[in-house]
């Protein structure tokens, strides 16, 4: 049996429990599992989220696996992926080195600390950069036309 053919029955197999789960909520209705809830006993809803990690982590498990080994099989393109990788990391290390952090009071009373903060700040920086590059590889190619 093939790989596609076990994997076909698999997705198969997890979107029936995944039905019959649904099924199994949609019968006990809102007022019950919101009840359950309170008292502590989230049932069958614990168990779809479950399931939903559970396909989660295949997928994503499923995808780097076939990816690495395409990419292991040329390696140029393993050679460039790397390159790739490596240059995200690279913008990901200049926006954490430009970010600082302070602790900051939240609506709800709770303090993001010092570190929390300076990732967020890491991520927008991230952001903004990858921004600035999209546009200005976008644009780079428009303007040498118009030189020329």
């Amino acid at each position: 049996m093939n790989t596609q053919k076990i994997f076909t029955y698999l997705a198969l197999a997890l979107g029936v429990l995944g039905l019959i789960l649904q099924a199994v909520i949609l019968s006990q209705g809102d007022d019950s599992i919101k009840m359950n809830a309170l008292a502590g006993d989230y049932g069958i809803v614990s168990t779809m989220v479950f399931l939903a990690i559970v396909i989660l982590i295949i997928t994503v498990a499923l995808t780097l696996v076939f990816s690495f080994s395409n990419l292991a099989a040329d390696k140029s393109k393993l050679r460039k992926a790397m390159i790739s990788v490596g240059a995200f990391i690279a913008i990901v290390l200049i926006a954490f080195l430009f970010s600082s952090g302070t602790e900051t009071s939240l609506k709800d009373g709770d303090i993001l600390s010092a570190s929390g903060s300076r990732w967020i700040e890491t991520g927008l920086r991230t952001f903004y950069f990858l921004v600035f590059i999209a546009v200005g590889s976008m644009l780079y190619p428009s303007i040498a036309r118009l030189k020329k």
